[in-house]
């Protein structure tokens, strides 16, 4: 199509104007005006209007080869343009010589723009440096470049007064970085307008650049006690104080060269790594936190301290022993403490020579039962008096009791009121305790509503691995209603006296009832008895009035 267009130029070109002659020829030469990027070629047309033309061609610094001619033009190619410069095109004409020039302006769009943040990460209130340049391109004058953070417009700058020749173009400004412009984007844009030269608009970017802003101004602080135990568990952590941004900071903790595992906290302006460490080597040792934020890092160290303190060992001959036999408690040093513990055993009567263990003797009795011994060793490291306890319970055995103030033989109870039978025995191991009551067992643990029916004796059987016992209880059941006459009050009072009189002649004489398993019939005619003898001390009471 461009070949085409190049015949018919030339041929409207060659024909001639009614009175031309040789000494009005006109040269001229297409296009009229050249726009050719860098390193590609220009097909160039010289034509004149003389009938006759005599030597012609075209003088440039470029290489040339001559691709076609007619009668009045001739067809060049010019290959590799790389700079600008200007072509002559000539014809001669009955010995007269015309030329006619063409500039040739070479571009090269900005394919490449760069655009430079210096340095990457800021620290707070301090300079960076926003830089865009074009390595190559042309023409230079009529190159734009803007500097943009994110869509806002930092600088535009043409370069019109730089020497056309210069195929560099560079803009670059200084900012004070605040916390704002953290994770601010800054891009650079490039335009080359080419109207001017019948070209149209050339336009290029830069790779987004994000800028990172931080505050780094304090050193990490370790918190650890100075002194660790071997194989134990022991919380540390490390502190990062206005630090910004405090979420992107990162711990590295260490003992030793034990790398630890920290878990990440922040909020505000501060940072902090909490972690567990379990020392396996005794000796000093080194608790170190290594605090990094993008180009910054710190180490801070703290010294500590590990040692080996085993609770003390406590020895009871026999953990379970009768009463009445005689054993040995002995509180002794873990071997694996170092230095030698100072050792305290409660109940023994000297303290041990350092090294040596505590220990007593003893004959144990009931009141053993439930003692508690403990063994106490102490050292002192670095200068901390450190502490260790170990505890243990004696259980001693015996035969079950029935004692009177945990199991009364007599008890009153109140009419109409909601009774238990008062009976706890002792003895160990527990005894089991069983209550018998006109030969059928009572329930110990359910309430019942006292009436004159609960008075009478109950049998109580107490019973372990050890052996048993057994004891009789008098209840007697009073009734406590308000106006009662004064008489049946005596009356009662004497019924109550001859109730316990009987009570106390039984007593003599423990469950003689259930041994002698006696008939349903003697067990009510007892019962009858017994009554008659209660009124009877009443009336004897009232007669004489007691």
């Amino acid at each position: 199509m461009e070949m085409l267009l190049f015949r018919v130029w030339a041929l409207l070109a060659l024909i001639p104007f009614p009175g031309a002659t040789e000494e009005t020829f006109e040269v001229s030469v297409w296009p009229d005006q050249a726009l050719v990027k860098l390193g590609q070629s220009l097909m160039v047309n010289c034509s004149t209007t003389c009938p006759d033309p005599g030597p012609s061609g075209i003088e440039t610094l470029l290489k040339k080869t001559q691709v076609d001619k007619g009668p009045q033009w001739k067809e060049f190619l010019l290959e590799d343009v790389t700079e600008n410069s200007i072509l002559q095109c000539f014809f001669s004409c009955a010995g007269i010589q015309k030329d006619t020039s063409l500039g040739i302006t070479v571009y090269q769009p900005p394919e490449q723009v760069i655009l430079e943040l210096e340095p990457a990460w800021v620290a707070m209130d301090e300079a960076f440096t926003v830089k865009c340049h074009v390595p190559s391109v042309a023409p230079l004058e009529n190159l734009t470049l803007t500097l943009l953070q994110g869509n806002k417009k930092l600088q535009r700058r043409n370069f019109m007064s730089l020497a056309v020749a210069s195929q560099r173009a560079e803009v670059t400004i200084n900012v004070k970085a605040q916390r704002a412009d953290d994770r601010c984007n800054f891009s650079c844009r490039a335009e080359l307008d080419l109207s001017s030269y019948g070209g149209g608009l050339f336009h290029s970017s830069s790779a987004i650049k994000v800028l990172r802003i931080f505050e780094f101004s304090q050193s990490p602080k370790i918190w650890v006690s100075p002194l660790l135990e071997i194989g134990m568990a022991e919380a540390v952590s490390c502190e990062l104080s206005r630090v910004f941004p405090a979420r992107e900071v990162m711990f590295h903790m260490f003992l030793g060269d034990q790398e630890l595992s920290p878990f990440v906290s922040w909020k505000g302006d501060t940072a902090w790594a909490n972690a567990t460490v379990q020392a396996m080597e005794t000796g000093d040792q080194e608790l170190s936190c290594l605090v990094s934020l993008g180009p910054m890092e710190e180490k801070t160290r703290e010294p500590v301290h590990v040692y080996s303190f085993p609770p003390p060992i406590l020895e009871i001959e026999e953990l379970y022993p009768l009463a009445g036999t005689d054993i040995n408690v002995t509180c002794s040093g873990h071997v694996l403490t170092s230095p030698s513990p100072t050792l305290w055993l409660k109940g023994a009567p000297d303290l041990p020579a350092p090294g040596e263990p505590a220990w007593l003797s003893l004959t144990t009795r009931e009141e053993d039962n439930g003692r508690n011994f403990s063994c106490e060793a102490s050292m002192e490291v670095q200068g901390q008096q450190l502490i260790k306890t170990t505890a243990m319970q004696l259980h001693v055995l015996y035969k079950p009791r029935l004692e009177e103030s945990d199991c009364p033989g007599n008890q009153t109870w109140v009419k109409g009121a909601e009774q238990m039978l008062a009976c706890v025995p002792k003895g160990n191991p527990t005894p089991a305790l069983v209550c018998t009551w006109n030969g059928v067992i009572f329930h110990l643990e359910v309430p019942q509503k006292a009436t004159q029916n609960h008075t009478g004796t109950y049998c109580c059987t107490a019973t372990n691995q050890l052996g048993s016992v057994s004891k009789d209880i008098a209840v007697i059941v009073q009734g406590l209603d308000e106006g009662i006459s004064s008489t049946i009050f005596v009356i009662i009072v004497a019924l109550g006296v001859g109730v316990t009189a009987i009570a106390l002649y039984l007593n003599y004489r423990p469950c003689k009832i259930e041994r002698r398993k006696l008939p349903y019939r003697q067990k009510e005619k007892n019962k009858e008895q017994e009554s008659q003898f209660a009124v009877q001390q009443a009336e004897k009471c009232n007669a004489h009035n007691c």
